[in-house]
């Protein structure tokens, strides 16, 4: 079998991308700028519904503020699942909240609604849930239970730009949602973010909390240079550059959205044959995922070998991932600064200590889907002797 080079993420970048960099960079105005604007504009579109966008320089700058604007801070508490990256818990304790951990559910890795009434207490002000791997979120079950409690809800959607829970796009669900658009995501602006609510008066407010609390954007200034600052404020702001990168891939989402599907179905469909593996997934029809990654959860003689089992695949040229390295509980900062008790999220601890995550993105084709079934199917029979 010839050794193919697939790698595990992969910016789908054009010419039209490159070119309407290059034209941003040959004006006069780089930032403060129209491309954001209208990038904003363009993704509000794309998610439907009364969404208000607000580009920023990260998803964790859209986590940040989203936090800091809803009134979230000292001595209040913030239920978050452990498994998901570092940015979701991080986002909490930079306003000086704190991070609850719930374990996640074993077929999804999402939250486990199941689990989180028995952790509020008067203290508690918000959810703070993460769509994984674009996979949504029992929204139902969360928002009721955040009803009764009167608790915010914040959707991490990092992953799941695409992510559709019965026909309404993640992040519209609860009272905020952030998107991130790091080079391996669906869509890239080279790094960057986007906050978005159905709420108009808090986007309004993260709007003004990126460019340091100014009350007067570069363009509604009658006289430049001059304008007033009535609140606390930061710099976050999305340059032109970045936006006009992103603009040009919003045009393509559809396709990027659509390849992914058909990537993800074939590869899946590739593991009904090999024993011991669980591929994450959405476990109903309603609900449409944005396919991030194909994430394989190991189990019985293969749940200990997964540090055997992926330089195998690396060497065979498949990128591969782990999603995540370890629940954050368990993460050095967190475990000094809450304590940890192994076996305290039982199904995060499998997903981080035994999955392995593969690339399904449109860099790839039917050969390279198929090379990655064949040779890990090898590797399986190979390890497993």
């Amino acid at each position: 079998m010839t050794i193919r080079s697939i790698p595990f993420g992969k910016p789908w970048v054009t010419d039209e991308d490159r070119q309407a960099v290059m034209q941003v960079l040959q004006g006069d105005v780089l930032t403060h700028g129209p491309q954001a604007k209208a990038f904003e504009a363009e993704f509000a579109q794309f998610m439907g519904g009364d969404a208000y966008c607000v580009s920023l320089s990260s998803g964790m700058a859209a986590l940040h503020l989203a936090y800091w604007q809803l009134g979230i801070g000292a001595g209040d508490q913030v239920i978050v699942t452990a498994q998901t990256h570092i940015a979701t818990a991080h986002a909490v304790e930079v306003v000086g909240a704190q991070p609850v951990f719930v374990d996640c559910d074993s077929a999804t890795g999402n939250i486990d609604p199941s689990r989180i009434e028995r952790l509020i207490t008067p203290r508690t002000k918000a959810i703070g849930l993460v769509h994984f791997l674009g996979i949504p979120c029992n929204m139902d079950a969360i928002l009721e239970i955040a009803s009764r409690h009167g608790l915010q809800v914040i959707e991490d959607c990092a992953l799941a730009i695409g992510t559709r829970y019965k026909s309404t796009h993640v992040g519209l669900l609860g009272d905020a949602g952030i998107f991130s658009f790091y080079p391996v995501k669906h869509i890239t602006t080279g790094d960057g973010g986007m906050f978005v609510s159905r709420h108009k008066e808090l986007a309004d407010k993260v709007s003004k909390a990126r460019g340091f609390g100014v009350d007067r954007t570069f363009s509604e200034r009658t006289i430049p240079g001059m304008y007033d600052v009535p609140t606390l404020g930061i710099n976050y702001r999305l340059s032109d550059i970045n936006a006009a990168l992103g603009r040009g891939q919003l045009k393509r989402i559809d396709e990027i959205l659509r390849r992914r599907r058909a990537n993800f179905t074939r590869l899946k469909n590739a593991f009904k044959n090999i024993p011991y593996t669980c591929v994450l997934d959405s476990n109903s029809d309603a609900l449409t995922s944005s396919h991030y990654c194909l994430s394989v959860v190991l189990s019985g003689p293969l749940a200990s070998k997964r540090n055997q089992i992926v330089p195998l695949l690396n060497q065979a040229g498949i990128g591969t991932s782990v999603y995540y390295p370890q629940p954050v509980p368990r993460m050095t900062y967190y475990r000094q600064k809450y304590g940890y008790k192994t076996g305290e999220y039982p199904n995060a601890e499998k997903i981080s200590d035994c999955s392995i995550a593969l690339p399904v993105g449109p860099h790839l084709d039917e050969q390279d889907l198929e090379y990655i079934g064949q040779v890990f199917a090898q590797v399986v029979k190979e390890t497993n002797q």
